[in-house]
This record gives structure tokens, sequence and C-alpha cells, in this order.
């Protein structure tokens, strides 16, 4: 009953505070522009996404004051979370050079990784693989790959949002029905922060979520799912499943851009979500379909792994196989007017 509250606190601060910070960001004139990279026509203000922020530190105390998250997982997504948020603010509100972004992104990564203890051993392919140290060193990117891909990824209205309740519920689900259920507070409250700053952040949004937001999610995301690798090699691959919209379109128009020779740390908008919805007109219709990608196929893969005892790394692969199509069929990673010379072919 006691922790039903904590959530609901938690979802109605974050919800006060993103109106707070939208009216700050209105009186500052801390606005994103529509520019030819932008996928917004209409000015609108950013950095709302402190808001989870705060009220997702704040509910850790109370967390661990109930003990019902250890203090080694409180101190890492709490410690890397607030370092990231407090990059992406000072980002956010001016420029810090790409070399001293990256310095602070493998500094929240390692103070992660060494409250909880680096990479377990992990089943792959009905094999269980110790890393050792470069386990330690491929956990770190794999954690920095997260915030940035998070922050690549929110570019149209709602989409980090809807990916982050959608992933987070969906490991909730999985947690309760396999016997962790000590597992679901830190991914509730995550819920319960984003879920307040949705309301404002829906389609069409009234403010963005900004760097501070989205770097935030992105290596919350990453210590959650590594914090699960330690109680069970199928939840940590059950993670990747339920994240795979955002890690296949990312990574695939990463690859894309570094095979073209592109200046990948520079802003664009050839993501295939971003395609996607100029193609559609609207950002709700592909908001909703990420939240129906999630809930119908992802979801149902990720139980199967858990609940039937499919292998992990053999269900990624099936269940990243649709979304490889997708974004070659939205053309993740092309130039834009290759992109449309192809649509107009079509």
């Amino acid at each position: 009953m006691i922790y039903c509250w904590l959530i609901l606190i938690v979802a109605f601060l974050s919800f006060v505070l993103t109106a707070t910070l939208r009216r700050y960001a209105l009186a500052r004139s801390i606005i994103d522009i529509p520019n030819s990279r932008s996928s917004h026509s209409v000015p609108t203000p950013r950095g709302g996404g402190v808001a989870i922020v705060i009220a997702f530190l704040l509910a850790l105390p109370m967390l661990g004051w109930a003990q019902f998250v250890p203090f080694e997982v409180l101190i890492a997504s709490g410690g890397a979370g607030a370092l990231i948020a407090v990059i992406g603010f000072m980002d956010d509100h001016g420029h810090i050079a790409a070399r001293w972004r990256l310095l602070g992104h493998f500094a929240a990564a390692s103070w992660a990784l060494f409250w909880l203890g680096g990479l377990p051993e992990i089943s792959l392919f009905g094999t269980l693989v110790d890393l050792g140290f470069g386990g330690k060193i491929l956990a770190a990117f794999y954690l920095v790959w997260m915030l940035n891909l998070y922050n690549f990824m929110d570019g149209i209205d709602g989409i980090a949002s809807v990916e982050a309740i959608g992933a987070c519920l969906g490991a909730c689900l999985l947690y309760w029905l396999s016997g962790f259920e000590e597992l679901v507070w830190l991914p509730l409250s995550l819920v319960a922060a984003v879920t307040g700053f949705l309301f404002w952040n829906f389609p069409p949004a009234r403010i963005f979520m900004g760097d501070a937001g989205s770097g935030f999610l992105g290596i919350v995301l990453g210590v959650i799912s590594i914090q699960a690798a330690w109680v069970s090699s199928q939840l940590f691959w059950a993670w990747l499943i339920l994240l795979g919209v955002f890690i296949v379109d990312a990574t695939f128009t990463l690859v894309r851009r570094l095979v073209r020779g592109d200046k990948v740390y520079e802003a664009h908008r050839s993501h295939g979500y971003q395609f996607a919805a100029r193609l559609f007109g609207k950002h709700l219709v592909v908001t909703l379909a990420v939240g129906a990608i999630n809930l119908f196929w992802l979801l149902p893969v990720a139980l199967c792994v858990v609940l039937f005892g499919l292998d992990g790394a053999s269900a990624l692969v099936v269940a990243y196989l649709p979304l490889i199509a997708l974004a070659l069929k939205f053309h993740a990673g092309e130039l834009e007017r290759d992109a449309a010379a192809s649509i107009d072919r079509t």
C-alpha cells in the first residue's frame, strides 16, 4: 500500500515539475527552433526530461528505506543517472564538446559497473560465457551506447517515453510471472516518473525531453537490465528484446552512416522512425506503432524466453529480424535525397 502511494507521488511530482519546467523554458526562451535537421515544425520548449530525473532520484531513498532495492543498485542507477543528466542539462543550455561528453559517459558507466559488479556470466546459444574483465569493458560500451541511442531516438513526440514505459512494464510482467517480484520496484518507479512527463510530451508535444532526460533514461534502463542479468541470464536477453525497436533503428542507422563516412556525432534525421514520421505526416502514428510492436511482438518473444526456456540469443535474432526489415523499409541511415527517390519510385 505504501509503495502504491509512492508510485502515485512520483508520477504527480513528475507531472508538476514538467509543467514548471515548461513555464521556465518559455520564460527563458529555451526553445527548440525547427531547422533542416528537425522532425518537428513548431517551436517547442525543451528540457522537460529533468522532471523525470528529479522524480526518479527522489524515489530512490524511499526504495532504499523500504529495502525494496539493494543499496548497490540504488547507488549505481542514481549516481550514473545523475551524472548523465548533469552533462545533458549543461549541453541543453550550451554546448559540450563531443569528446568531453563521451568521457563523462564512460565515467558514469564505470561508476554503475563498479557497484553492480560488472557483467555476469551470460548464456549464449546454450553455453555459459564468462568474459571476465572483457565483460566489464563490453558492459561499459553497452551502457554508453544505450544512453546515446536513447538520445538519438528521442526525435519525435512521445516516442522515448512510450518505449521506456512499454519496456519497463513488460519487464515487470516478466518479473512477476517468473517469481522475481522483488525486481519490479525500480522499473515501476521509472514508469511513474516517465508517465507524469508523457502527459506533456504526448503528440503534439508541449515540451521536449532534451538530452538530460533521454540520456538519463538510456543509462538507467541499461543499469536495470544488467541488474536483471545478475539474477537470470534469460531476463537480460528479455530486456534486450523489449528494447529492440530503439536498439535496431539506432544501431542500423549508425552502421550505415559509419560506412558512408558521415560524422556520426552530428545531428541528423535519418533514423527509420524519422523517415516514417515524415512519410505518414504525423508523429502520433509512429509513436503508437512503437507501442504496438512492443506489446504484440517483442513482449510475447520475451515471454517465451523467460517462461518457456527459449534460448535468449536465438530469440533475440528472431525478434530483431522484422525490426531490421522495418529499418530497411523506412530507409534507416540513408541520405534524405536517396530515401526520397526510393519512396518516389515506389
